[in-house]
């Protein structure tokens, strides 16, 4: 069989979030693995079809994968591959709906393309294809841990009246923004690249600000990868978050 080839950055993207995705609901649904074996298992296996997609499909890019070993060599390149396989291990081994896997590309240190897979609700975010984001509501709403949500966010949620909507992923909760389901996503407990490539690319290219709490970019296939913490969210609160952290 002639192998498939997708031109199209995105398009690729999308299809590889998708894949992987459809195949960890397959895992999983198994019946066969649970608890630890179940998320190493979805762990290898995404990842597996993932690196080796990438490398058939684009074999001059980059690759930095939360999976496997990193080498200096994506740091010579221009176009970096960022995945993580399963972005929310444990909701995943619990059958939960708040986990996903991520699909960049970072050009030139930019997230420039992204897919956000969200299998649990047969959902593909994309960055090539950005929806409407709703109108908030009166009463803002922002994403926390659901297991560790992180001090600055709850005092920061606390001045803005902010609600506290506890969720798993990193990609879950930055979706919940691109999908209207949340205003806020702040993040100061320390990430790394591929924790958030994709998502930041998706948010966006759907009109959000996104950046360093600091306000800084935030800059991709570095040497150490990383990350202190984001921000997420509709353009108008961007300052108001800035202003409650600089009064914490």
């Amino acid at each position: 069989m002639k192998d498939k080839i997708i031109e199209d950055d995105a398009a690729l993207a999308s299809h590889l979030a998708d894949t992987a995705g459809k195949l960890l609901l397959r895992v999983r649904d198994s019946g066969l693995l649970t608890g630890k074996a179940l998320g190493k298992a979805g762990d290898e296996t995404a990842n597996q079809f993932l690196i080796h997609a990438i490398a058939q499909q684009r074999p001059d890019d980059g690759l930095l994968s939360e999976e496997s070993k990193d080498t200096e060599a994506r740091l010579s390149k221009s176009r970096v591959w960022i995945i993580d396989p399963v972005d929310g291990t444990r909701e995943y081994g619990e059958g939960r709906t708040d986990w996903a896997v991520h699909v960049a590309l970072a050009i030139d240190t930019v997230p420039a393309i992204g897919a956000v897979a969200l299998p649990g609700l047969d959902l593909v975010l994309r960055s090539d294809q950005p929806n409407r984001i709703p109108l908030p509501p009166e009463k803002l709403r922002m994403v926390v841990s659901r297991t560790r949500p992180a001090a600055e966010a709850v005092a920061v949620a606390k001045i803005l009246n902010a609600e506290l909507v506890p969720m798993g992923s990193a990609g879950a909760k930055a979706m919940a923004v691109v999908r209207g389901e949340a205003d806020i996503y702040l993040h100061t407990g320390g990430q790394y690249e591929w924790d958030s490539c994709a998502p930041i690319a998706v948010a966006a290219a759907h009109g959000l600000h996104v950046s360093r709490v600091d306000g800084s970019p935030l800059v991709y296939n570095q040497r150490d990868v990383y990350m202190p913490d984001l921000l997420i969210c509709r353009k108008e609160h961007a300052d108001p978050v800035f202003e409650a952290l600089a009064g914490l």
